[in-house]
């Protein structure tokens, strides 16, 4: 009978064996070939295939051919399989698998997809190697288990850990270059974490900064000439945040900023991109001037004239979507004397 034969390492895990192979990525799509998108849930061993994920994960492999990194597939065979050792080490050789054995993901199925369609646009990937942990099957309930097993102690990293390790996505290099060349958001900024608590020593997160600045790099006409325009606009902002300035001098605690005021919230970090990305549309407006009308503005979360329906719900809480964003950049354009579309007003009074 044909076998597949693979370089691998064997290994003990729970009292079984199970082998590390170097799989060629233009392999993947003839060994695991099973489709259980239509079958019902409680009769799969993986979760439904977001197809959604997909391109992201594909685009990532093709536009770091140089560089892209994946962790192991993990899979179970329903076949015969036979590990022969060489002849030094009796735990690293050859494991050959017959041909006619059955291969099923158990973690990794979304990346398997997205290397198929990488290799339809860049055949040269299918000689390029992948590692794969092979289990033997022991059958579907064995392999639900594996599949939960491998993933409920799994832990995202936060988007702003991503953003601070990321080196060549350039939203996030001008974002860090951002917050590392001005002081108050270098002290302030929170590098690792996603959200804050009550009682952090800090106002903001990387993250924030970063979708607060994607909006106007996709516009940028040339990204390393205009990145100092980005870091112009938020130098211009920090000098005229009163508030902050006062909580940096000690004049304002940081509790009371927080639960104010809405000048360190996520939301106006974000109107305030969206107000970046307004002045590097209108290139003829003073931008440095026009900034000067922030510290003029009532930023406390009881100015119900301002705020309510904008950037504070009806309830009191913050208004978190893209609506709110929206309308809280209006409010500002409107509070510093800037032009307002008839676009934006009829958005405004919907």
């Amino acid at each position: 009978m044909l076998k597949y034969q693979f370089p691998a390492v064997r290994g003990i895990q729970a009292g079984s064996e199970y082998y590390i192979c170097m799989i060629p990525l233009g392999l993947l799509s003839k060994i695991f070939i099973i489709d259980y998108n239509d079958v019902d849930p409680e009769l799969r061993a993986q979760r439904k295939l977001n197809e959604l994920r997909i391109p992201d994960i594909k685009d990532y492999i093709l536009n770091n051919r140089e560089a892209y990194v994946f962790s192991a597939l993990a899979a179970s065979v329903d076949g015969n399989m036979k590990f022969i050792a060489t002849n030094n080490n009796e735990n690293v050789g050859c494991l050959e698998i017959d041909m006619n054995a059955s291969f099923l993901i158990n973690d990794g199925q979304h990346r398997k997809a997205a290397i198929d369609l990488a290799i339809e646009e860049d055949e040269t990937l299918r000689e390029e190697m992948i590692s794969v942990v092979l289990y033997k099957d022991k059958g579907l309930q064995r392999s639900q288990q594996m599949f939960t097993d491998l993933n409920k102690h799994a832990v995202t990293t936060s988007k702003s850990l991503n953003t601070l390790y990321e080196s060549k996505e350039p939203v996030a290099l001008i974002t860090k270059d951002l917050i590392n060349s001005i002081e108050f958001l270098r002290k302030y900024t929170d590098k690792e974490r996603d959200n804050l608590s009550k009682y952090s020593s800090n106002m903001f997160t990387l993250n924030t900064f970063y979708n607060a600045n994607k909006r106007i790099v996709k516009i940028m006409k040339n990204i390393d000439k205009d990145k100092s325009f980005i870091r112009y606009f938020w130098m211009n902002v920090v000098e005229n945040m009163r508030e902050w300035n006062e909580m940096d001098r000690g004049d304002l605690s940081k509790k009371s900023l927080r639960e104010n005021y809405i000048v360190t919230q996520g939301l106006t970090i974000l109107a305030l991109g969206r107000l970046c990305e307004f002045f590097y549309e209108y290139d003829d407006l003073d931008m440095k001037e026009s900034l000067k009308g922030l510290y003029r503005i009532d930023w406390l979360r009881n100015n119900t004239e301002c705020w309510i329906g904008r950037a504070i719900k009806p309830n009191g809480k913050i208004n978190r979507n893209e609506q709110g964003i929206y309308l809280t950049y209006i409010q500002i354009k409107r509070l510093l004397g800037l032009p307002i579309s008839q676009e934006e007003l009829r958005k405004e009074s919907f």
